[in-house]
């Protein structure tokens, strides 16, 4: 028996100093890990001890058999990077719509732009699934493309390619509506 799998078997069985052991051991990886996707020392801190307490409250959850403690750990670390992202865009999200309903001679709605928004939430609910998700997260959450990996899941060079994809086929949308409008340019919105 290893002593990861040692380690397992005490942290499972409800040994505290296991728990301790298991954050001198592996405490520095989740710190990395965290630090890596959040790019903030104090989140990734805070990830981290999350981390360790959600490992210690669901620790009969660990299966030896599924991984190893330090992947089981990671798996932990990630799902709480997530929550610290969406808690993050859903406070900045707070946060604009306060600044726009404070803002004195905010910019009329006019036709065109409310055109605009209707193309765009059309093709957006034409891509794939995937992409769609990459590029709402990339514009109306303002995530980066490691930080999308990380909250879907998928490999960093996918959520780039569904990106460019995505933005290619609203591009080739947005030049077909203007050239059959006549009014509209090719050039970015601030509907994205």
């Amino acid at each position: 028996m290893s002593s990861d799998d040692e380690l397992a078997e005490r942290l499972r069985s409800g040994d505290e100093k296991a728990l301790r052991t298991a954050y001198e051991r592996h405490g520095a990886s989740v710190l990395y890990l965290a630090q890596r996707l959040l790019g903030n020392r104090a989140d990734a801190e805070d990830v981290t001890q999350l981390t360790f307490v959600a490992a210690w409250t669901g620790r009969d959850g660990y299966d030896p058999q599924r991984g190893t403690i330090l992947s089981w750990l990671l798996g932990i670390a990630r799902r709480k990077v997530v929550d610290r992202l969406r808690s993050a865009a859903r406070d900045e999200r707070v946060t604009e719509t306060v600044r726009a309903q404070l803002a004195p001679d905010a910019a009329p709605e006019t036709p065109e732009r409310i055109l605009d928004r209707l193309i765009v939430a059309d093709e957006l609910g034409r891509l794939p699934d995937e992409q769609r998700r990459s590029l709402e997260l990339a514009f109306y959450d303002d995530l980066t493309h490691p930080q999308i990996a990380a909250v879907t899941g998928l490999p960093l060079g996918t959520v780039k390619s569904h990106i460019r994809r995505g933005m290619a086929s609203l591009r080739r949308r947005w030049e077909v509506d203007g050239a059959t409008f006549g009014t509209r340019s090719a050039g970015p919105s601030r509907a994205l």
